[in-house]
Order: structure tokens, then C-alpha cells, then sequence
């Protein structure tokens, strides 16, 4: 009987997936990770990782399950909150969902279940794995879950081949209608709860003031361009080669504070995305002002007024060598080859058509059409119909 370790979060995807497995004929174990316990930053007096821990016994108890809670702050705090704070402060922004599949579920969780004699470990993720023979060899797609309005391929997009054989992802065939409808069958305590918000297992953490504790606030200026600024009106020149029109393309505008008028003050410009519209407090224009730009060195935050300002839009962007990642390792790109791929750079956003063009330093990736907020430090994806074939962090 193969063994199954279940990450059970507490909530009604995971609690599912273990009773599916179990139905399965599996051998399950429950393990509850324990991410955090600095309760100075967690929002509210509820202690959001006890009543999951709660919860998720609760299940285990239901279904007749051994479980066990493991402590994981430790390199949680290495591995995720050090990397936010310091991508923070070089004025990018980190995806913590991501990270944490990467660094914890399907690394520390996972070689803990292995040393606990499982098999597999599996997760709530609405994602399906197919396991398909090349040349003798076997390869493990990593596919959309079927719900397209819960597909979460996009955050397991650093998973690596021998992580995908390793997992089994439970709820991937199912919508999320039907994983409630199973979790009320089985009269589990998660069947109505709430979908968890936050930051990946912190629970209820106000990301500003989480990342003020450690990135002092130092207040600068607010300044707002125009979205006549002639700079928007670049003209494309004679490239010499595919590189330079490729660089050309994936290069951001770049903004001086003589290019606009002071229109606020803010904290500090490492707490801002691009694409931000809250958080500005600047009243008083036509229309909702968005991040466009953020400058760490001068501590300037560039806006524009609406969400079609020509400031936020760009058809490509660049993945150096360091940050690319191959699901499909078997088809990575070599030099000077391109793939056409659809691609998104951000959870929840419509898959885009898109060309990828690998070069010495690194990959291109252009989209057919111009992009909002391509943001450092975020992850892309690409796919090849319903297959994530691979990721990088946008640089």
C-alpha cells in the first residue's frame, strides 16, 4: 500500500484531497505545517494557524487519519521572509506564494514526508499531473486544473521533475463547487469555510506594516506624469539586429522628477508595486492615480493618472540565466531558438500569446500584446496549450 502525507492547511481543498486518497485506497497521513508564530504582525487577536491546526485534526479525526503538526518557521523565515524583505528593499516585488511552493511544500515538507516513508506528498492545488514516457524516459506535465476559475498551476511554475514525481494532486479534476459538495457529504468542518486569504500560510498578515517591522519608513515624494510626456511617444528605430529590437522592447521608461509636478508624500517607496492604485491618498484627480514607476535610490514614486496611462503598458520583458526555470527541461530553448508559448505574469490573469527568444545572458519573452505592470521580481509562465512548461522571475 503506497503512503500518501497530506499537507492539510485546514481548509476545504486539502481536506478533500486526503479523504479522495484515502477512498483511493491510499495509506494517508495528515501533516499540518506551522509557518509562523511571530503573532506581532498577524492582523487581528484570531490566531489564524491555531484554528487551522484545528481544523485540520478535526478532519484527520473524521476521516481516521494519523496527523501531525510540524514547525517549519524556522526556514520559512530564511527561505520567504528574508528573500521578501530583501527583494523588497531592491525595489522589486516577490511572489510568497510561489516561494513558499518552491522553498517549503515541495522541498522542506516534502523531504520531511520522504524521511516519514511515504511515497507521495499531496497538496489542495487545483492542478493535475500527467505522467507521459520520451525516449524511455518518464516526464511529468504539470497541467491546468480543470475549474478554470481556481486554476493555481501558475504558483507551483518553479516545480521541478523530481518534485512532480513525488506529488499527487487530488482536486485538480474537480471544480470547486464539487470539492464543497464532497467536503459537506463527509460532514467535514471545512465544507463552508472560507477560501484563506494572505500570505501563504501567515495567515492574516498586513504586508505593509509586516515589512515595516524590518524596512524603515522615510518619506518622499509622490510625482505624477503626464500621459502626454513625450517620451510615450517613442518611435521605434532601425535595430541592427533581433538582440537590440528585443532590449528595445523589454526596456522600461525612465523617469526624472523634473518630468512631472509633486502631487503627495508616501512612507517609503519600497512598500509600493507598480500597478498599485490604493495606498496613494492622493484625491483630487479626473481619474484614480497608479503606480507607474517606483525609484529605491531617490525614494520617488512615479504616477499616472487611469489604468490605460501608457506608463504602465510594455510588450516584453527579460529572465536572466539565474532566474529561468524549466518545468519540461526537455524543451528548453537553446540559443538564438524561440517558441511560441501563451504566457501570464501575473495569478488570474488571462493566458496572452506570447514568443519566447533565448539569447546568451538569458530569455526574451514578447507578447503579442502590450502588458500592464510587468513588475520585477514577479514570476512568468508560459504554457503550451494546458501544460506549464516554465517560469522565471521577471527582471
Amino acid at each position: 500500500m503506497k503512503r500518501v502525507i497530506v499537507g492539510l492547511s485546514g481548509g476545504v481543498d486539502s481536506s478533500v484531497a486526503a479523504y479522495l486518497l484515502k477512498k483511493q485506497g491510499y495509506e494517508v497521513i495528515g501533516l499540518f505545517m506551522k509557518n509562523w508564530h511571530d503573532d506581532s504582525v498577524t492582523i487581528s487577536d484570531e490566531c489564524p494557524w491555531l484554528d487551522d491546526s484545528n481544523d485540520a485534526l478535526l478532519v484527520a479525526e473524521k476521516l481516521g487519519i494519523p496527523f501531525q503538526t510540524v514547525d517549519l518557521s524556522e526556514e520559512y523565515k530564511e527561505r520567504i521572509v528574508d528573500y521578501m524583505f530583501n527583494e523588497y528593499e531592491k525595489g522589486r516585488t516577490p511572489n510568497p506564494d510561489v516561494l513558499c511552493n518552491r522553498e517549503i511544500k515541495f522541498d522542506v515538507f516534502l523531504k520531511i514526508a520522504l524521511s516519514l516513508g511515504a511515497d507521495y506528498v499531496a497538496t489542495g492545488h487545483y492542478c493535475r499531473k500527467e505522467t507521459i514516457i520520451k525516449e524511455g524516459k518518464e516526464i511529468h506535465r504539470l497541467l491546468e486544473g480543470k475549474d478554470p476559475n481556481k486554476d493555481q498551476s501558475y504558483f507551483l511554475c518553479q516545480l521541478s521533475q523530481d518534485q512532480l514525481a513525488k506529488t499527487l494532486f487530488p482536486v485538480g479534476e474537480l471544480l470547486k463547487p464539487e470539492v464543497r459538495e464532497i467536503a459537506k457529504e463527509q460532514n467535514l468542518v471545512t465544507a463552508d469555510k472560507k477560501d484563506s486569504q494572505g500570505l501563504c500560510f501567515i495567515g492574516k498578515v498586513r504586508l505593509p506594516e509586516f515589512l515595516q517591522q524590518k524596512l524603515q519608513p522615510k518619506q518622499g515624494n509622490i510625482i505624477e506624469i503626464s500621459c502626454f510626456e513625450e517620451k510615450y511617444n517613442r518611435k521605434e528605430p532601425q535595430f541592427t539586429s533581433k538582440k537590440e529590437k528585443l532590449e528595445f522592447l523589454s526596456s522600461k521608461y525612465s523617469y526624472d522628477v523634473k518630468d512631472g509636478k509633486i502631487v503627495g508624500k508616501h512612507p517609503g517607496a519600497h512598500y509600493y508595486t507598480k500597478g498599485q492604485r490604493k495606498g496613494l491618498a492622493v484625491g483630487g484627480t479626473p481619474e484614480p492615480l497608479f503606480v507607474i514607476e517606483t525609484d529605491v535610490e531617490t525614494n520617488t514614486i512615479y504616477t499616472g493618472q487611469g489604468k490605460s496611462h501608457p506608463g504602465l503598458y510594455r510588450k516584453a520583458l527579460f529572465i536572466s540565466n539565474e532566474e529561468l526555470h524549466w518545468v519540461r527541461k526537455d524543451l528548453k530553448l537553446n540559443v538564438d531558438e524561440e517558441l511560441e508559448v501563451i504566457a501570464r505574469i501575473r495569478y488570474r490573469q488571462p493566458l496572452e500569446k506570447a514568443t519566447l527568444y533565448m539569447v546568451e545572458s538569458g530569455m526574451y519573452v514578447v507578447f503579442k500584446k502590450e502588458q500592464s505592470a510587468i513588475t520585477e521580481g514577479q514570476f512568468v509562465a508560459w504554457y503550451i496549450g494546458e501544460e506549464l512548461v516554465g517560469s522565471g522571475v521577471i527582471s
